[in-house]
């Protein structure tokens, strides 16, 4: 096990480092930073100045190993706008994002692991069919159309839910629900396919002629043995919802960190937008490395792997 969790630990390491690269070049890929960083009346000479004072001058490398070393200490430089850490911004921000994925998450599991487990044991009915289109609509609805239907029906026309801001839990239902739904139908579809794959062993059969009644059955044996896969898509869809709810959040007036990325892609604050996607990318890492952890203690076997 513990030659399993060095190995995973050095390719999470390995997979930050690419983290890194790609964040680095997020400013010199799009152009000249000075240019970018700068109002677009700046002279040459502003220009000038302003490379030198920043080290773009400085060859490539050193730009990156200044960056780097940074980035291992969480300096990523100022906000061009607020003339704050940017990462002191990223982290005031971090726990809006995290409850409302948290959220999204709590919403999706509660609905799809029930969904899919029925649809599994009956398979080819009634409650299989339903729960298999509702989970293929949840995958057809883009997250932005879904979003403002919500708020032009609970909000607009019953004025039963706040459309905007972050209070109460009245503010989480909207977008909460938003951001869970789609997640929703990919659990809802992968525990289905899991389930009718675990529930043809020859060991279910003979718990089944033994005599053990069908929800142990259901919930003892089938439902561990699938839950590999279903553990795989939640903790990507973790990451991703934290990642990925960059809309859900401008559409909810949300002040998560997606909103605080798309306020600075618009007033080219480059060193907040540096910070967000550096400290996403590795929440991201982090739990697909504990995902790897929970495996072990799902699959003995995966450990000798």
């Amino acid at each position: 096990m513990k030659a399993y969790l060095l190995r995973r630990g050095w390719q999470s390491i390995l997979v930050l480092f690419g983290v890194s690269i790609v964040v680095f070049l997020i400013l010199h890929i799009t152009g000249d930073p000075a240019g970018l960083l700068l109002p677009p009346d700046a002279t040459a000479e502003d220009l000038a100045r302003f490379r030198a004072a920043m080290g773009f001058d400085d060859p490539m490398a050193v730009q990156y190993l200044r960056f780097l070393r940074g980035a291992l200490q969480g300096d990523f430089g100022r906000s061009l706008r607020h003339d704050e850490p940017a990462m002191h911004l990223v982290l005031e921000r971090l726990p809006a994002t995290f409850e409302l994925a948290g959220a999204g998450l709590l919403i999706a599991l509660c609905l799809a692991i029930p969904a899919g487990i029925v649809s599994a044991v009956r398979r080819n009915t009634l409650v299989d069919y339903v729960a298999t289109v509702l989970a293929l609509l949840g995958q057809a609805m883009p997250t932005f159309w879904l979003g403002i239907m919500l708020i032009l029906v609970f909000s607009v026309r019953l004025h039963w839910l706040p459309s905007s801001g972050r209070g109460g839990l009245e503010h989480l239902v909207l977008p909460a629900v938003t951001l869970g739904l789609f997640t929703t139908a990919r659990i809802t579809r992968l525990t289905r396919s899991g389930m009718l794959e675990v529930l043809g062993q020859d060991y279910i059969r003979t718990a089944r002629a033994k005599g053990v009644s069908e929800p142990p059955v259901v919930w003892k044996h089938a439902l561990k043995n699938a839950s590999i896969p279903i553990v795989t898509i939640v903790g990507i869809e973790l990451g991703t919802l934290l990642g990925g709810s960059v809309i859900t959040e401008t559409i909810f007036a949300w002040p998560g960190v997606g909103r605080l990325s798309v306020q600075a892609i618009f007033n080219r604050d480059f060193p907040v937008v540096q910070a967000a996607v550096f400290l996403l990318a590795t929440t991201f890492v982090l739990l697909n490395f504990l995902v790897d952890v929970a495996y072990t203690y799902l699959d003995p076997r995966i450990r000798l792997r």
